[in-house]
């Protein structure tokens, strides 16, 4: 098992930067409990936020004190894990799960006014990615234009579906239309199932993080992918936490039942692209290992997408756990595919 000494400074040929760190506001937790209690959620956001905002233990009351924190408890965190710099997102499901946009507007424009002080007090530690509100998709896209010209922010971050819609349906063009003119990478990141997917995976323990992410995440993605969103936006770049949602690993199948599907003229949504999936995979998807420091993965991934393509990210305060650095650390892959991975795609995908 690896010990060696987690330090920040880059002492062993790199900085250390994290790229999918999550934050909530009080206002926004509020707001999810409020539907939650008022019966108006959805089983996910039930599921999770009925959970992680009231569960009275060690986990639930670490997870929300420091979702909260902008301050010393998460610098002394990255400090403890070695972590040199962090790229912070409104937590999920952002304001996905709210009904009233004028609601959604305002905890994301206040998120977003929060994130950019403490980003600000701690300047070369913390990085920023912008909140928006998909029920308002041309408002989303002039807060993609205020978080980069005015707030200094590095990306946005959408948690998945908005009440079971998905950004490859017309309404949210506004948004890639923005991510794309702006030049900002698009972070799909998981949130609870819609109660049009989600079945019995509450009922089983697996409709978060554990599965139920993946796959409803991962099927985003794909709607992206096989939808000529990238034909459109052709210089689009869509990250992908938790290994890429295991889409990596399933390529091949991806690829091959695509195009199958396309010469059966089965569906009318399939039409033919400009390119097959690996293509998509190595020219607009980027990937973070979130959750899952597993060498046999990350290496998989860089494998399938390129040595350019894959990030480290730790996703704290869900999964903080110093000693995983350690063991990426120790990865055996090429030291300058190691600073790649822990350092200078970061710097090349968010300009930092």
């Amino acid at each position: 098992m690896a010990n060696h000494e987690l330090k920040t400074g880059g002492d062993r040929g790199y900085l250390r930067i994290a790229t999918e760190e999550a934050f909530a506001t009080q206002e926004q937790l509020d707001a999810i409990l409020r539907l939650v209690k008022e019966g108006r959620a959805d089983k996910g956001t039930v599921s999770l936020w009925g959970f992680y905002g009231t569960a009275q233990t060690e986990r639930t009351n670490f997870i929300r004190e420091r979702l909260l924190d902008l301050g010393e408890l998460r610098l002394q965190a990255m400090d403890e894990a070695g972590i040199d710099k962090a790229v912070l997102a409104l937590t999920s499901p952002g304001t996905q799960s709210m009904h009233d946009a004028d609601e959604a507007r305002r905890i994301a424009r206040n998120a977003n006014d929060q994130l950019k002080d403490a980003c600000e007090k701690h300047p070369d530690r913390f990085y920023g990615m912008t909140a928006i509100a998909p029920l308002d998709p041309a408002w989303s896209a002039e807060e993609l234009r205020r978080g980069k010209e005015e707030l200094g922010f590095k990306g946005v971050q959408v948690n998945s579906h908005t009440h079971g819609h998905y950004l490859d349906e017309e309404q949210f063009d506004p948004i890639l239309r923005a991510c794309a003119d702006l030049d900002l990478p698009l972070y799909i990141h998981p949130q609870g199932l819609p109660d049009s997917m989600i079945g019995d995976m509450a009922g089983a323990g697996l409709d978060g993080a554990i599965f139920g992410f993946a796959v409803e995440t991962s099927y985003h993605a794909m709607r992206l992918l096989t939808t000529g969103v990238f034909d459109r936006y052709p210089s689009l770049q869509l990250m992908l936490g938790h290994g890429c949602e295991g889409l990596p690993y399933m390529l091949h199948r991806l690829d091959y039942m695509h195009k199958a599907g396309i010469r059966s003229n089965r569906y009318p949504r399939l039409k033919p692209l400009q390119h097959d999936l690996f293509h998509y995979m190595r020219t607009n998807v980027l990937a973070t290992n979130s959750g899952l420091p597993f060498g046999p993965a990350v290496k998989l991934m860089i494998d399938v997408m390129g040595e350019d393509r894959v990030m480290y990210a730790m996703d704290y305060p869900y999964q903080y756990v110093p000693d995983e650095v350690r063991m990426m650390d120790d990865l055996d892959i090429p030291h300058d595919q190691k600073k790649k991975f822990f350092q200078t795609n970061a710097e090349r995908w968010f300009k930092l």
